[in-house]
């Protein structure tokens, strides 16, 4: 039983998983739009709407908090550009758009992750 056990483990250890999980976070706030596998986006859609909350609260310590979570020009980019246009909502930032194509080698689901507002 899995009880109390949640979030994916994607085969790595907790250092990996965590510099995985930032790398990945850190794509799509660049860009606004990746294609990943279907595990992978949905465990990035609770880190990355987290984050979102961090940085809806436009102080200091969260600005901080976001550097130390994520590279410095992601988290500027979070922070300055991203959180302005969720400042009425109450979550939800994150879209996954489930694919159906599937990768080529290991036939595993894919998905598209996109924030909602643009």
């Amino acid at each position: 039983m899995r009880h109390l056990k949640k979030g994916r483990k994607f085969h790595r250890k907790k250092g990996q998983r965590k510099a995985f999980l930032k790398s990945l976070a850190s794509n799509l706030i660049l860009k606004g739009k990746i294609s990943t596998t279907e595990a992978r986006a949905k465990e990035m859609k609770s880190f990355v709407e987290k984050l979102i909350t961090l940085a809806k609260k436009q102080n200091l310590a969260s600005l901080r908090l976001l550097i130390s979570r994520l590279n410095k020009k992601p988290a500027q980019k979070l922070f300055y550009e991203i959180a302005p246009k969720y400042k009425d909502g109450r979550g939800g930032y994150v879209r996954v758009i489930k694919s159906a194509a599937r990768r080529k080698n290991d036939a595993a689901k894919m998905a598209i992750i996109e924030f909602v507002k643009d």
